[in-house]
């Protein structure tokens, strides 16, 4: 899976490359923006920074964990091709929280400058998310070129929060220690401002970025709710933060003719669902682990959507794919993401564990008579899993509980049909643990042993 030298070649039509040049020539034009724009370029993305911080100061194994990973999704789309395997039509649903964090005193919500944004702005980057994964026709996310795919990948607003209570999605913080946060060290101090659990949650952070970021995006791992990663950090940080005024499209506070079109979640999701930067980061020319795109030098760190071009190897001149939603353009330059870049999105939803555990939290499941639970795995070697089936929509209660009856995990559902519920075990000692669920008129108890 590979891509090395000309391998596109191989992987291509001869007449893809020519078919894709005119239609970039064509979507440049029609956005407008093959000229220069008056406003400033920014760096747009602090994912491959703040990684090798990551790397270098916290976790000494989340290299390696990355490239177990990358070995997994490799054998898994290998596999695939071998055996004509039929993709998997499954559509995957991402429940979204928007956690907005602000200095504005007053509580005002919405308007010119006001870090605290609308409903109405976190609404139009969802739908940007939308149109974008979905390749939905009639919108800027839709193109007719071959090398691009549907997704497959839905984004909606929680509808309820990590206690079963109803929530519109959106969170609000007024925090006045910090009018701005830097991606690079304020990680944390944002998580603990607010935080819903990753394994249930996308958790966007909406705030003022002072390092001229528009965003970051936190790579999934072979093992990242596994042994050998600190969880209790990289748990609490896995999401995407982004700056306000490049939340959302053209409302708001997002009027940036250049960045203001929602493109940047959308890069930034890219990184959380595993893709890399087009170039491979560091001096570029570096693989991405997608079979399909080219081999890039570097980015596109200009206000313009152009032609660009590189020989990375064997003196073979490709054209970049300067609108690929992976790449630095401007907003309105974006537009595809490779079939490739979707296999690999895809295939990291049924392989990192924890978001294995998120799509797996929302998955509805039947209706039952009585209440029936089911623990799995068990014996659980990481966070298990318990399916909670009821009659219609009750309220119910998970606890767990250890051999002395002393209750170390509780969970509130109020009015909530059958449910998949995880149980955080990260900090429990090894050994037998009893889950007892119980509604206004029923409970039932399983026993769990965590090794």
């Amino acid at each position: 899976m590979k891509k090395r030298g000309n391998s596109l070649s191989h992987v291509l039509p001869k007449t893809g490359w020519s078919v894709l040049a005119g239609f970039c020539v064509s979507f440049f034009t029609a956005t407008g923006l093959l000229a220069q724009s008056a406003e400033p370029y920014q760096q747009r993305c602090g994912s491959a920074e703040y990684e090798k911080r990551v790397l270098q100061l916290r976790d000494p194994n989340r290299q390696r964990n990355i490239q177990l990973l990358n070995q997994q999704l490799d054998q898994v789309q290998t596999q695939q091709k071998f055996l004509r395997q039929s993709a998997n039509q499954t559509i995957y649903r991402i429940p979204v929280v928007v956690h907005v964090i602000h200095s504005n005193a007053s509580g005002t919500i919405g308007g010119a400058n006001n870090g605290n944004i609308s409903d109405e702005q976190v609404a139009s980057q969802i739908q940007v998310l939308n149109e974008d994964y979905r390749r939905q026709a009639g919108t800027p996310g839709e193109n007719t070129t071959a090398l691009s795919a549907d997704a497959g990948i839905e984004f909606f607003l929680a509808t309820r929060d990590p206690n079963g209570n109803a929530t519109s999605g959106i969170t609000r913080h007024y925090y006045n220690q910090k009018s701005s946060f830097n991606v690079n060290n304020d990680d944390l101090l944002l998580s603990s401002i607010a935080y819903w659990p990753s394994n249930r949650y996308l958790n966007i952070w909406v705030t003022t970025l002072d390092n001229n970021y528009l965003g970051y995006g936190q790579f999934p791992t072979g093992a990242d709710t596994l042994q050998g990663l600190p969880t209790s950090q990289n748990e609490r940080i896995d999401g995407v933060m982004v700056d306000h005024k490049f939340f959302g499209r053209q409302t708001g506070t997002a009027t940036s003719s250049l960045y203001g079109y929602g493109r940047t979640v959308t890069h930034e999701i890219g990184h959380w669902l595993g893709l890399i930067h087009t170039w491979g980061d560091n001096d570029g020319c570096a693989e991405d682990y997608v079979y399909d795109t080219p081999p890039t030098k570097g980015s596109n760190q200009t206000t313009q959507c152009r032609t660009t071009y590189s020989t990375c190897f064997n003196n073979v001149r490709t054209r970049d794919l300067t609108e690929d939603y992976m790449d630095y353009s401007p907003d309105r330059c974006m537009n595809l993401f490779t079939v490739g870049q979707v296999a690999r999105m895809r295939a990291v939803l049924q392989l990192s564990p924890r978001r294995v555990q998120l799509i797996n939290s929302v998955v509805v499941l039947p209706e039952a008579e009585r209440l029936t639970i089911n623990v799995y795995p068990n014996p659980a070697a990481s966070d298990p899993t318990v399916d909670v089936q009821l009659k219609g929509s009750q309220s119910f209660t998970v606890m767990l509980y250890d051999m002395a009856g002393r209750a170390v995990r509780q969970y509130a559902y109020a009015n909530s049909p059958s449910t998949r519920v995880t149980l955080t075990t990260t900090g429990l000692s090894a050994g037998i643990y009893i889950v007892r669920v119980k509604t206004d008129s029923e409970a039932v108890s399983s026993r769990l042993v965590v090794n």
